[in-house]
This record gives structure tokens, C-alpha cells and sequence, in this order.
């Protein structure tokens, strides 16, 4: 009982070993979104705006002012006076300026998400283009070894003279060609591993699947477009702009109302002095002339603005989803066929069996290869308009 508890736990940590050496897509987003130093500069950025935004609707500061009077034909003590003051806006401004604060706040959080979700869905793109290239390497190294069967026989075929010298060159080159595509797909795989591995702070990231995780499926189109307008901070910023305007001209509302100063104030000479509080309101005549009329201005126009870019926002995503939907049916109708077809095996079947010529095999392996080729192609790219047309969920 106690070994078989053992090899159980064993084999636990074994499987749980494993899946952490090959992270899923979602575990590498987390990971970038933690590690990335743009993200981490730009939260730092974005900090210290929220700040001096914070810092505009602070109190003004106290005033003290002091009178000492010595020149004078006088036989008294000399004259001295002193006071403080504070000045305050009408208290409803603090509420409504910090109002609009809170909506300025908000748009820099959005900033945000619309960084992280470019970092992000860049991120994704990478693990998406690994995944291609594990897949056309995976492929290659079953072509390298048809390649390298074919050249063996060739080769024989020759000694026996049953073939001539062209055949078995160009059985040599279709062999080394193999071994050259698979170093161009490593080298390029490479790459790309760099650029992740950038985009996630110069820390390693060990991705190493050749299995797209998601389905190519998407939801309906006014099901995705609700979504966008719930998730999506270009859409969001433009009714942000919108709530902006808004608190703007109640704050220039509130700012006809008058300032209020209250202080402290005390003179007179030693031994006799007056003093008592002190009180005053600003008249705001001129100061604050058109302003609430530009604010009004201002809304309208924000107003108008966000209806247009809704709309464009909306034809744009529009015309991404049809061309996406396209797209699928054609490489749903390309997949569907080629893989009916198993040309690879066929071809090499007939070939052994002499019933087609090296030069006829090549020919129609090099023509099913290409057409195999573009469907794995199709497969990527769209995996990759899936994730510009669905980055408002990242």
C-alpha cells in the first residue's frame, strides 16, 4: 500500500513537472503581463499623473501677512499688526472638480488596459507563430525522412543502372532541401522565442507546443460588438471623453459661485489691541465669463464625436468579421479536402511500387507539399485575426 502511495505521488509530481515545462498561452500572458518593462514603466507613468491630477484640488495655502509700524511722529509704543487668512473655493467646486478628477482617473486606467491588451495580444501572436513553426518543423522532419528513404533507393536504383545520374541528383537535392527548410524554420523559431522572451523582461519562457489551444469558432457578430462595448478601452475612452465633458461643465457651473476667505486678525500697540476674525467673499463678475458656455460647447461636440467614432469603430470591426468568417470557410473547405486525400503516403506508396518516376513523384509531391503548406498558413493567420478581432477579452 505505502508504494503504491509513493509511485502514485511520483507519478503527480512527474505530470506536474511536465506541464510546468510547457506553459499554456494563458500562462505565458500572465507572465509577460508581470515581467514586461513597458507595462511596468507606463503603471509607473500613469501613477504619478493620477497624482497631479489628485493634486489640483487641493486647498490654497494659508496667508499670513504682518504690519510693523515704527515711522511716525508719535510718543505711544509703535504700531504692529498681523493676520491669517484662508481662502476656499465654494465648497460644492471640491466636489464637483474632484468629480472630475475620478473621470480623468478613469481614462488613464484605460490607457492602460489599452497598453496591456497591445502587449498582450502581441504576446499571444508570438506563442501563435511558435506553434506554426512547431508544426511546419514537425512536418518537415517526416518529409526529411520520405526525403532521405527516397535518395537511399534512388541510390540503389543507380548502382543497379536503372536510373540515370539526373534522377539520383535531383533524389540528393530534394534531400537537402528538406534538412535546409527544417534549419530555416529552427532559425526562425529562434527568433521569435527571442522577441517573446524580450516582451516578457529578458526572462526565458519555455513554449514549446505545436497545438493551438482555442477554437476557431467565434460567437455571433452582435454578441462580439456588445462585448467590445462593455470590454474595449478605445471604445470605452470615447464615452469616458463624453463623462469628462459632462463633470467639466458642472464644475464650471460651480464655479460662478463666490470664494469665501475667513482668517484672524489682530493690531494696536502694547497694552492696547484690537482683535476679531475676518471674512470675505470674491465677486466672480468677469472671471469666469464664457466658460460655462465653452463647457457646454465642449460636451456637445464630445457628444457628436463619440456617435461618429462608435459608428466607424463599428463599420471597421464590421468588415474584420466578415473577412474573418471568409477566410475560415475557405480554410475549412481547403482542410476538409486535403486531408481526404493523404497525398504524401499515396505518393510514396505509388512510388515503391514503381508506378510512378521519381521525376512524376517529385513533381506531385512538391504540388501537394505547397497546397499543405498554404493550409497551415491559412491555419496561423487565422489564429491571428481571431486574436486582433477578439484583443478586447485579453
Amino acid at each position: 500500500m505505502y508504494k503504491t502511495i509513493v509511485f502514485i505521488l511520483w507519478c503527480c509530481t512527474l505530470s506536474g513537472l511536465a506541464y510546468a515545462q510547457t506553459p499554456t498561452i494563458e500562462s505565458v500572458l500572465t507572465q509577460v503581463e508581470q515581467n514586461n518593462k513597458s507595462l511596468k514603466a507606463f503603471a509607473d507613468y500613469l501613477n504619478s499623473q493620477k497624482l497631479v491630477l489628485r493634486s489640483g484640488n487641493n486647498l490654497a495655502d494659508l496667508q499670513f501677512g504682518a504690519f510693523y509700524l515704527p515711522i511716525a511722529d508719535h510718543t505711544d509704543a509703535n504700531y504692529t499688526e498681523f493676520q491669517f487668512s484662508q481662502t476656499i473655493e465654494f465648497p460644492t467646486v471640491y466636489g464637483a472638480r474632484g468629480n472630475l478628477i475620478d473621470e480623468k482617473v478613469a481614462k488613464l486606467e484605460l490607457a492602460y488596459r489599452s497598453k496591456r491588451q497591445e502587449v498582450l495580444a502581441q504576446a499571444k501572436e508570438f506563442c501563435q507563430h511558435l506553434i506554426y513553426l512547431q508544426k511546419q518543423i514537425a512536418i518537415e522532419e517526416t518529409r526529411l525522412e520520405q526525403a532521405e528513404k527516397v535518395f537511399e533507393q534512388v541510390k540503389e536504383l543507380f548502382a543497379k543502372e536503372q536510373v540515370g545520374i539526373m534522377e539520383m541528383n535531383k533524389a540528393k537535392v530534394a534531400w537537402l532541401q528538406d534538412q535546409f527548410k527544417i534549419q530555416e524554420l529552427e532559425n526562425e523559431l529562434n527568433t521569435v522565442a527571442l522577441q517573446l522572451k524580450s516582451l516578457n523582461g529578458d526572462e526565458p519562457i519555455a513554449f514549446a507546443s505545436d497545438t493551438y489551444e482555442n477554437s476557431l469558432t467565434v460567437s455571433e457578430r452582435d454578441s462580439i460588438w456588445q462585448e467590445k462595448l462593455g470590454l474595449d478601452p478605445a471604445l470605452l475612452k470615447l464615452e469616458q471623453e463624453q463623462l469628462i465633458a459632462q463633470q467639466s461643465l458642472k464644475l464650471a457651473k460651480n464655479k460662478v459661485l463666490p470664494n469665501i476667505t475667513a482668517g484672524f486678525n489682530s493690531q494696536g500697540i502694547p497694552g492696547e489691541r484690537f482683535s476679531g476674525l475676518y471674512a470675505g467673499i470674491s465677486i466672480p463678475l468677469w472671471s469666469n465669463r464664457n466658460k460655462v458656455k465653452a463647457a457646454a460647447s465642449e460636451l456637445q461636440f464630445q457628444e457628436s464625436f463619440k456617435n461618429a467614432e462608435t459608428f466607424q469603430h463599428y463599420a471597421d470591426f464590421e468588415k474584420q468579421y466578415n473577412r474573418y468568417q471568409l477566410m475560415k470557410e475557405k480554410y475549412e473547405a481547403y482542410e476538409s479536402t486535403l486531408n481526404s486525400l493523404n497525398s504524401d503516403q499515396l505518393l510514396f506508396k505509388a512510388y515503391k511500387s514503381g508506378e510512378l518516376s521519381f521525376l512524376d513523384y517529385f513533381a506531385e509531391l512538391q504540388f501537394y507539399r505547397k497546397a499543405y503548406d498554404e493550409m497551415l498558413r491559412m491555419q496561423y493567420e487565422l489564429h491571428i485575426s481571431q486574436t486582433q478581432l477578439l484583443k478586447h477579452q485579453l
